[in-house]
């Protein structure tokens, strides 16, 4: 069964659409038919009561159909019940309604009246929608939409057969059951009056089925042209028009009205339709029934009491003879009886009779085609009904029974009507439509009916006209001989009417044009013009003699004339008419005399004004005509008031309105005189004088006019609003065309003064638009009476736009007041600030009664005229942003829900619609979406919040959203992006509704509830649109570009939302983790995947492997057209050189009023309609001044040329579209990826692979031709964080073992991509390096994601988790069978090669590219250029890098620009910390040089005189860097800190090159103390002194690592070289020696593994690097002690040594010290590691609390959840455990051979003969005395040692992990020694 929601939804879709209806649409269409074929048969029909039902009501248990039980409360079995009697509905279906409207409304909490009111609110919906469903069947087979005609074949056959099996009776039927006042009907008198509707609105019951009889009526109407109505039908219609019309009578319902008229139209098309019978398979019924004839001839005949109910029967009667005239003839040969014929006649006879007795013409003009109520019925159907009556008096005037009656009204009315009846000119109507009717004292004559009937049929729908003979033969036989005014005027009325067409215009010219009649002619017109004005120039002369008269018929028939003067001129030919009327001068002659009536003044002028589109001469001829012959407009400061003024009164324009029109209540002089103003002005193109010329005019329109315009009485009120409009339209292009300039702004000031003195300024100094401005910012007249307009509100404009004739006029009006209202927003807050106080903006001034903007803002309910709408939504959008609290004024003033409803069902009714506005800064709902987006970042609460129904009582961010439960734009938008209905008309409402969803979702305050609206589980809506526009192909650019960038967008917003989601969403609420997993899985799973619940239902199909995520790539991946084409190769080949391309270039037409404009996008595209200005303008001044050559050819010529150049405009805004399209969504797919693989990849498997596979399609895409610059940058980027997450992947949680326990395999990296997957990266990303267009910026990026690759090659094992304990673990593990690890180096040691290899094929393009940037590029380009050689000599093999930066002499390029910094002024060259990057870069590689190749680098940078350049510069002299080693000030002084930089970039890595380069003093003899090598490194060390000598005396124990580094660096350097130097002049030996006295004597108090993690990682690394300075200072010492015989004193003798170089040397005692802290930290080092290695092994023996404690001494808290399971946690904290053994194991290996050094020191001195000792001591006693023992130190220093030598020997190797054997040896031997020498 299909819903009738359904069904219109599946008949809109098919039959509306923009493009015809695909196959699968056409089949869905037919199915839904079928399947409602009994609801269409059974229309409006549904079950009655019954008492059954009505119990189980009450019983408080329904069963509904296909459905469980249903359980009821009280409350709903009164609702129910209560629905039952109002509606008279079967009490089940109640139920059904009930369980409806809670699921599209949610009646939790609602009261039970608007419960039962949104339960019969959805049964109306229901109803109307299949009701529209019939309707749009029945439109589409009558109404010519463009379908295919097979499907309306099929529709046809449809309805043919629902029609014969008795749907029109059901339709007549319901048309009188509905008006009943019962429940089924418009309801009784205990029923509820309200419903609520499918907006959320109250409407009233009786409204509702008003409007289903009207549907029903247009159904009838439409179904007479499906199926031929049978006599039975045509009586029931007659019946119930009778009631209808008996009803009307009484009734001034718009809506009753209409019904009537559908009525009466049905039976119109009923009998013209049959009678006519053109279709041969539809032939006539009621033409073979002669018993009906007679029956309704006796039935039409009949009159009754009531004048209307008669008036429309004789619109029957006109009808019926016209259907008894077309069958007359096939009547009488078809009939046997002879009798037949002359009945048929005498039929025809009598009805001809009533019908010009009674003017039955004069009834339909008055009563039907003239009324309100007809003309805003619906256009197709006013379209239907003309285009019958056209049909039905085509039939008429052809008949020769009727040409006989007319030809003997007409005789009548010319011998009754007085030809020479002559009337004063004020004693006339005005109306020109009413004269005829009105000319005679016995009433409307029915030849004058005739011929308004014809001219009101062909008024609106002139095409009618072409070919109709018929017509223009009666317009022949109509304009014989008149001999009075009244049938002249209403001949002439219908030749203007016939005039609207250009066919028509052309034919009343030449029929006025030639002779065709005798007497009515152009000729008679313009020379009855030229007659008064002699006869008034003539009495003017004459002294003493009064003004001629003009006759009244003269004056109506020169009204008549000019009326077809103005038709003819507007329709007609442009070319043509040009030379129709060579001398207009006349036209002009009589509008300044005192005598000539106002409304032939008006005519005039309404003449004169369509020759200003004739052509550009004519509007300057008649500016001249006007200022020579109309009436001046003579104003000044209270003129009328004066007493001079008194006397001598100027007849000006302000006289002829304020004494004669005013007087008569008619002002058709000043609404012509008006309009001609505002024509002429509008088509002004010099602007420079910015309307001062104008000023007199428009203080005539300010003072005059418009001023007491609401004082004035008016006969007809459509001269008020007309007169109204035309002073608007003045106002409007005052505003529009005129702005406001800088130097304005002091002149303001100056007249503000002058306003402040009541002095007003002279009016010659006076501008237009700052008058208005200064209105409407002080609320003076102007202001106050538009608001007038206005403020009545958009309820009384809806009664009167439907009700009444002057509707549209004060629709107009309305529309032009919000306009202005805009305007003179977009102009008032310049002036402001200059202005205050005297002005305010517009904003203030409307904000002292709130009820002014609450009448502008619901405006925006008027769906009559979409500009209405649009010019509300403009000014809530500009007052939201200026008025901090609209909301609350809006709430206040309770107009806050109806605005709510209002801009919802704005919204709903334009996403309804099939066709997109071509502008659409004019489209109501991408401006409902602009304002909802742009007020989001709005101080709360704002607009959007209430539009979007936050919860405004509390904190916007607490809200929960309920769409279902509010009519509100949210509900709107979600329904629109959730069915995606119409993609070609509502392309951007989808993609502005994605936009807004976005932005709210990252907006902090509605962020919340947004995502947990958008997560729950009733809308899924993150993962909705993935399988729908998500991977859809994308449209052809071909076909519809502007949907293509659209559906760009619309994905772009899908993917950043779903961003959002996975980076922000709250993933310990389930909805948000549910919503997070099946985004992923959607995004990245291959193939069915069951993780997400909630998908759609195809995805249970899917079967490519390819997952979605590269599927979204692809369809980026497309050669967008160039939009930067250049315009010259366009316009090179063209005649005229128009300089398009400079005006496009040219600064000043960027701004407002350029050829530039930013769409609602952001796009900056060119406005094509100011470029063609901006064209024209070149072409006159450079060619038409120049050569004055203007002809129509060359016009011609130049048009196409623009042409051209216009169309390259539009596509070059074509382009620029889809590109910023394509890059935005670009833009959304790289951040959803990066965030996916950032933050919630760990949520799915296969992650190596996932990212393997996004970088792998992004390099493809990145080198790919079709990928532009920018896009090629982006996708780097995607690139580069996939390689990184790849890099951390490996060795990050495996994520899904299959137990609890880890294993060894856990930590060996079994996610590390193939060696053919990694040559594949790099394969692509060279390409991607080496493609045609790049730029540094991009390749920066690149040169990134190649190091970043090269890292990820490095380590195939976790780096963290050293060797040793990995094979610890695998001695223990019981399946180590699995792991290789001789194979796993092996295969790294393949890809090294592998990787070495692919990059030789392309070595030399890649390093001609970054050599080039290394050389030519930016500091950051040059920088990470640097890195990338350092990363390829990393690689390199036999030495080919190497020789090829030697070959290209780049490595003495590098040593010239390492010089070049260093020879500059420190304080200026560092400033550039960039500058300081590239030179650490460069030293960085040079550095890579001297590692990777060992001494044989060393010695290629030694021999090309590195050390001379480095030595040659100042870069690090502590002069020049001002005292950037003074640490202690950078704790305090925050602008050291980069001194300490710069410090950390050059002299550390300076000091690290030179430590390198003494690797080559190993090499050199001992004994060559002229070594070149070490010569330069000691005259390096010389050169600087300074630097060296402060680091040496640096406080060791306050050192951080940079500090630690330098000091080992130093010391590094001095132990290989200065040993050499046999003078110590720079104290250097002295400052090391100071160091090891200092160094030697730190106690090293490490916390062991179960204290505090407090700094712990700190210390373990501070530890590390203590150590390292002590084995640097040991190994110069063991150097000394065996290589320059130095020998040490056991101990100091005292604190009173002299201070010598000698006594500072370290001391046996002080080494001794050291071995005691060595040893210390070697045991603890070993039983840590040794501790922690058990713990490794045992870990899954560990219970959850032990592991916790693990993980908390070793790891951050963040990179743990409460959430992680035991297997995450062990895996943790065996990792952690892994780092700190390793850790332990790096110092365990740095104090063994430390302590070797101390012992092989101490074991020499102790093997020493005593000889030498006792020298020593000698020495010592003649020092210092007698008194000194040095046995005595001897012995403590022994006594001392044995104990730490025997620890030494007590060391594990188990805990060590290393062979101890030969170390035993030597503690052994310096124990046994000890021993010996302290027991001599």
């Amino acid at each position: 069964m299909v819903s009738p929601k359904q069904l219109l939804e599946t008949i809109e879709s098919a039959l509306l659409g923009a493009s015809p209806p695909m196959a699968a649409q056409r089949v869905e269409l037919m199915h839904a038919l079928r399947f409602s074929l009994t609801s269409f048969q059974s229309l409006l029909s549904y079950p009655p009561p019954k008492p059954s039902d009505r119990s189980q009501v009450q019983s408080k248990s329904v069963r509904l159909p296909d459905s469980p039980p249903i359980s009821l409360d009280d409350q709903d079995v009164h609702i129910a019940l209560k629905l039952s009697d109002d509606l008279h509905l079967n009490e089940v279906d109640c139920v059904r309604l009930l369980v409806s409207a809670n699921q599209e409304w949610g009646l939790m909490g609602r009261e039970p009246l608007e419960i039962l009111r949104l339960a019969a609110g959805l049964w109306y919906t229901e109803r109307r929608d299949l009701l529209t469903s019939l309707h749009l069947l029945l439109r589409a087979v009558v109404l010519d939409q463009g379908l295919q005609d097979d499907i309306l074949v099929d529709i046809q056959k449809y309805l043919e057969d629902l029609i014969s099996s008795g749907l029109r009776q059901r339709f007549i039927s319901l048309i009188k059951e509905l008006n009943r006042e019962e429940p089924s009907g418009l309801g009784g008198p205990q029923c509820e009056r309200y419903v609520v509707d499918s907006r959320g609105s109250l409407v009233e019951r009786q409204a509702v089925v008003s409007r289903e009889r009207l549907i029903l009526g247009h159904c009838l109407v439409l179904s007479i042209l499906v199926v031929r109505t049978n006599p039975k039908d045509v009586k029931d219609i007659f019946s119930a028009l009778k009631d209808s019309a008996s009803e009307v009578s009484e009734s001034n319902s718009t809506v009753k009205h209409q019904i009537t008229f559908c009525l009466l139209f049905a039976l119109v098309i009923a009998f013209v339709s049959d009678g006519l019978s053109t279709v041969p398979d539809k032939a006539s019924v009621l033409s073979s029934n002669t018993s009906f004839r007679h029956e309704f001839h006796e039935l039409v005949m009949t009159t009754g009491n009531d004048p209307i109910v008669d008036g429309f029967i004789g619109g029957i009667r006109l009808s019926w003879v016209v259907h008894l005239m077309l069958i007359q003839d096939g009547v009488a040969a078809r009939e046997t009886i002879s009798s037949g014929s002359s009945s048929e006649l005498s039929y025809l006879s009598q009805c001809l009779e009533v019908i010009f007795s009674n003017n039955a013409f004069h009834f339909l003009l008055d009563k039907v085609l003239r009324t309100a109520s007809y003309q805003t019925e619906d256009e197709d159907m006013i379209y239907m009904y003309n285009a019958y009556l056209h049909k039905l008096i085509t039939c008429f005037l052809s008949n020769p029974l009727a040409r006989d009656k007319i030809k003997e009204s007409k005789e009548r009315i010319m011998s009754v009507l007085s030809p020479y009846r002559v009337v004063g000119s004020h004693d006339f109507a005005q109306d020109s439509n009413s004269i005829s009717l009105h000319g005679t004292e016995m009433g409307p004559l029915p030849f004058n009916s005739i011929l308004d009937f014809v001219s009101e049929i062909y008024q609106k729908e002139p095409e009618l006209l072409s070919g109709n003979d018929v017509l223009w033969t009666f317009v022949n036989f109509a304009g014989e001989d008149h001999t009075n005014f009244q049938t002249l005027v209403a001949f002439l009325n219908m030749l203007s009417t016939l005039a609207c067409s250009q066919e028509g215009a052309s034919k009343v010219y030449e029929l006025l044009q030639g002779k065709a009649f005798r007497s009515i002619g152009w000729s008679t017109l313009f020379e009855c013009l030229t007659i008064y004005d002699d006869k008034f120039k003539q009495s003017l002369q004459t002294a003493g003699a009064m003004l001629p008269e003009i006759q009244e018929g003269d004056a109506r028939a020169l009204v008549a004339y000019l009326l077809v003067l103005k038709k003819v001129v507007e329709n007609g030919n442009p070319t043509e008419r040009k030379t129709w009327f060579p001398d207009i001068e006349p036209l002009f002659k009589l509008l300044s005399y005192e005598n000539v009536p106002p409304y032939l003044k008006g005519a005039l002028r309404n003449a004169i004004t369509t020759f200003i589109q004739v052509s550009s001469e004519l509007k300057d001829s008649i500016w001249t005509y006007l200022e020579q012959y109309d009436l001046p407009v003579v104003v000044g400061p209270d003129i009328q008031n004066s007493p001079q003024s008194m006397g001598t009164q100027v007849y000006d324009m302000q006289f002829e309105l304020n004494e004669i029109e005013a007087r008569r209540e008619q002002y058709p002089s000043t609404i012509s005189f008006l309009n001609l103003i505002n024509a002429l002005i509008a088509e002004e193109r010099d602007l420079s004088d910015r309307g001062r010329r104008f000023i007199g005019i428009f203080r005539f329109i300010y003072d005059h006019v418009f001023g007491p315009f609401a004082q004035r009485a008016y006969v007809d009120p459509c001269e008020k609003w007309q007169l109204v409009g035309a002073c608007l339209k003045h106002f409007h292009m005052v505003l529009s065309m005129y702005d406001i300039k800088d130097e304005d702004y002091e002149g303001l000031v100056d007249q503000s003064r002058l306003s402040t003195t009541k002095e007003s300024s002279p009016l010659q100094t006076q501008l237009p638009v700052l008058e208005l401005l200064k209105d409407f910012m002080s609320g003076k007249t102007a202001f106050r009476n538009i608001m007038s307009i206005l403020l009545p509100g958009v309820n009384s404009l809806i009664a009167e736009r439907s009700s009444q004739l002057y509707g549209q006029l004060l629709e107009n009006a309305v529309q032009l007041a919000l306009e202005i209202i805009i305007l003179v927003l977009d102009k008032d807050l310049p002036l402001s600030d200059y202005w205050r106080p005297l002005y305010q903006p517009l904003d203030i001034i409307l904000s002292h009664d709130h009820n002014q903007i609450v009448a502008l803002l619901e405006y925006v309910r008027y769906d009559f005229q979409p500009k209405v709408q649009q010019s509300s939504i403009k000014i809530m959008s500009i007052l939201s942003s200026r008025m901090v609290g609209l909301v609350q004024l809006l709430l206040k003033s309770n107009a806050s829900n109806s605005l709510i409803e209002d801009y919802a069902a704005c919204l709903e009714l334009r996403s309804e619609e099939f066709q997109n506005l071509e502008n659409n800064n004019d489209d109501p709902g991408i401006l409902i979406m602009q304002l909802l987006i742009d007020n989001i970042s709005r101080p709360a609460p704002n607009i959007t919040h209430l539009l979007l129904k936050f919860d405004l009582d509390t904190p916007i961010e607490r809200t929960v959203l309920q769409p279902k439960f509010y009519y509100s734009c949210m509900k709107i938008i979600l329904d629109i992006l959730e069915k995606l209905l119409k993609p070609d008309a509502n392309a951007l409402l989808h993609e502005f509704g994605f936009q807004l969803l976005y932005e709210l979702c990252v907006d902090p305050l509605t962020c919340v509830p947004t995502m947990d609206l958008l997560s729950n589980k009733k809308y899924q809506f993150f993962v909705k649109h993935l399988d729908t526009i998500g991977i859809a192909p994308l449209p052809k650019r071909n076909s519809n570009q502007s949907l293509r960038s659209s559906s760009l967008h619309q994905r772009a917003w899908l993917l950043k939302l779903l961003a959002v989601e996975l980076h922000a969403g709250d993933v310990r609420s389930s909805n948000h983790r549910e919503a997070c997993r099946t985004i992923l899985s959607y995004l990245f799973a291959h193939g069915i995947n069951d993780n997400g619940g909630g998908h759609s239902e195809n995805s249970a199909i899917r079967t490519v492997s390819k997952s979605k995520v590269l599927e979204l790539l692809e369809i980026i991946q497309f050669r967008c057209p160039d939009s930067t084409t250049q315009l010259s190769n366009i316009v090179a080949s063209m005649k005229y050189d128009l300089p398009a391309e400079d005006i496009l270039a040219n600064p000043g037409n960027s701004g407002k009023g350029g050829v530039y404009y930013y769409s609602e996008r952001g796009d900056r595209l060119i406005d094509l309609a100011s470029f063609h200005d901006k064209l024209w303008q070149k072409y006159n001044s450079a060619y038409v001044q120049a050569s004055n050559l203007g002809g129509e050819v060359e016009l011609n010529n130049v048009r196409e040329t623009i042409q051209q150049v216009l169309r390259w405009g539009w596509k070059y805004n074509k382009n620029l579209e889809e590109q910023a399209a394509q890059l935005h969504m670009l833009t959304a797919w790289s951040q959803i990826v990066e965030v996916s693989a950032s933050r919630r990849l760990t949520m799915i498997e296969d992650r190596s692979e996932i990212l393997f596979q996004v970088l792998d399609a992004s390099l493809s895409a990145s080198s790919s031709p079709d990928c532009s610059l920018k896009m090629a940058f982006i996708l780097s980027q995607v690139a580069l964080t996939c390689m990184a997450k790849l890099r951390d992947e490996r060795f990050l949680f495996p994520g899904s073992l299959s137990s609890d326990n880890i294993t060894c395999l856990d930590l060996i990296v079994v996610k590390q991509l193939s060696n053919g997957a990694c040559l594949t990266i790099l394969f692509k990303l060279i390409m991607a390096i080496l493609r045609n267009e790049s730029s540094e910026a991009l390749r920066r990026r690149q040169y990134a994601l190649l190091l970043s690759y090269f890292q990820y090659c490095q380590n195939v094992v976790d780096p963290d988790v050293p060797t040793t304990v990995l094979q610890f673990l695998l001695l223990n593990e019981q399946d180590n069978e699995y792991i290789d690890l001789p194979k796993i180096d092996k295969e790294q040691a393949e890809l090294a090669r592998a990787n070495f290899s692919t990059l030789r094929k392309e070595a030399q393009s890649v390093l001609n590219l970054v050599i080039k940037d290394v050389t030519h590029g930016s500091e950051p380009g040059k920088t990470i250029s640097l890195y990338v050689l350092d990363a390829l000599i990393n690689i390199d093999h036999e030495r080919y890098f190497l020789n090829q930066l030697q070959s290209r002499g780049f490595l003495r390029s590098c040593f010239t620009a390492i010089s070049n910094v260093c020879n500059q002024d420190g304080s200026l060259s560092l400033d550039s910390l960039q500058r300081a990057c590239t030179f650490e870069a460069e030293l960085a590689l040079l550095l890579r040089i001297s590692h990777k190749y060992g001494k044989s680098g060393a010695q290629v940078l030694f021999s090309m005189g590195i050390l001379e350049h480095l030595a040659s510069g100042r870069a690090i002299n502590l002069q020049n860097l001002q005292g950037s080693l003074r640490w202690v000030e950078t704790r305090v002084r925050r602008d050291m800190t980069v001194d300490v930089d710069r410090q950390w970039m050059i002299i550390t890595p300076v000091l690290r090159l030179v430590f390198s380069l003494t690797s080559l003093v190993d090499t050199s003899d001992f004994l060559e103390v002229k070594n070149k090598i070490v010569r330069e490194v000691i005259d390096f060390v010389k050169g600087h002194q300074s630097l060296f000598d402060q680091v040496l005396r640096l406080e060791i124990a306050e050192a951080d690592e940079l500090r630690m580094e330098l000091i080992n660096l130093v010391v590094g350097i001095l132990s290989k070289v200065w040993p050499y130097d046999e003078r110590d002049e720079y104290g250097f030996v002295q400052g090391i020696f100071g160091m090891m006295r200092a160094v030697f004597s730190l106690d090293s108090k490490v916390p062991s593994f179960g204290q505090s993690r407090v700094s712990l990682e700190n210390q373990r690394n501070s530890e590390i690097r203590m150590f390292n300075l002590c084995y640097s200072l040991s190994s110069y010492l063991y150097f000394l002690v065996t290589k320059k015989s130095l020998r040490l004193q056991p101990s100091d003798a005292s604190s009173s040594y002299p201070t010598s170089v000698e006594l500072q040397q370290p001391t046996l005692s002080l080494l001794n010290s050291l071995l005691s802290s060595v040893t210390t930290a070697l045991e603890r080092a070993a039983e840590e590691k040794s501790l922690l290695l058990n713990k490794i092994r045992d870990i899954n023996e560990l219970s959850r609390q032990e592991v916790d404690e693990i993980i908390n001494m070793c790891v951050r808290q963040d990179s743990i959840s409460s959430s992680d399971n035991i297997q995450k946690r062990r895996y943790i904290a065996m990792l952690e455990m892994c780092r700190v053994v390793a850790s332990r194991d790096q110092l365990i290996i740095l104090l063994l051979p430390l302590s070797e050094h101390v012992l092989n020191i101490i074991l020499l001195h102790l093997q020493e003969s005593p000889v030498a000792l006792d020298s020593t001591v000698t020495t010592k006693t003649i020092t210092y005395g007698a008194k000194y023992d040095a046995q005595q130190d001897v012995d403590l220093l022994c006594g001392k040692l044995v104990p730490i030598l025997d620890r030494l020997e007590l060391l594990s190797e188990e805990k060590v992990g290393h062979n101890l054997k030969v170390f035993r040896r030597l503690a052994t031997s310096a124990k046994e020694l000890a021993i010996q020498k302290s027991i001599l």
